[in-house]
């Protein structure tokens, strides 16, 4: 879906780009750059592996949880309204649990994330390191991630006309 909507955006470019100063322009594939790396690959297997050990402990919780609901369930007529409020926040508990849990592995700022960062951010710093490097040494003008949302990895700076734009808005 995104590389249908991305492909109009690029041929865009590449049309004004001919218009233009003869730039040169690179597309190249990140994705395919990582996945050809030793350290990416190694860390991303532990990451999968983290997150494989963790989902099967949110199973285990909500299974878990099931199995107190159904017992509760099939129980619930021959309990007292003390022993029905236990179990009942019993399970409510145990929800909360799991799903405190679960944001704690799994969410925004969860175990997960900071653990990717760690392990892949300085890789992809590298490559996009290596990037800039190319584009310098090359005076390639502008570098395009051909599976990537956003697309552009690298422009030179002269073509950077933000401020010129400020400059024009009162």
């Amino acid at each position: 879906m995104i590389k249908r909507s991305f492909l109009p955006a690029l041929l865009s470019l590449f049309f004004f780009v001919q218009l233009g100063h003869a730039q040169k322009v690179v597309v190249i594939d990140v994705d395919n750059i990582l996945e050809s790396m030793d350290d990416y690959r190694q860390a991303q297997q532990k990451l999968d592996d983290m997150a494989q050990v963790w989902n099967k402990e949110v199973e285990s919780r909500y299974d878990a949880i099931k199995t107190m609901y159904n017992k509760y369930q099939a129980d619930q007529v021959l309990l007292s309204d003390e022993k029905r409020k236990e179990r009942e926040d019993a399970i409510i508990q145990a929800e909360k649990e799991a799903r405190d849990f679960q944001r704690e592995k799994f969410g925004p700022e969860g175990e997960l994330f900071t653990r990717r960062q760690e392990l892949i951010n300085p890789i992809q710093d590298q490559v996009y390191a290596a990037i800039e490097k190319y584009a310098t040494t090359r005076s390639i003008d502008i570098i395009l991630d051909k599976n990537s949302a956003t697309g552009i990895l690298f422009v030179d700076e002269k073509y950077d006309k933000t401020d010129e734009i400020k400059k024009n808005i009162k």
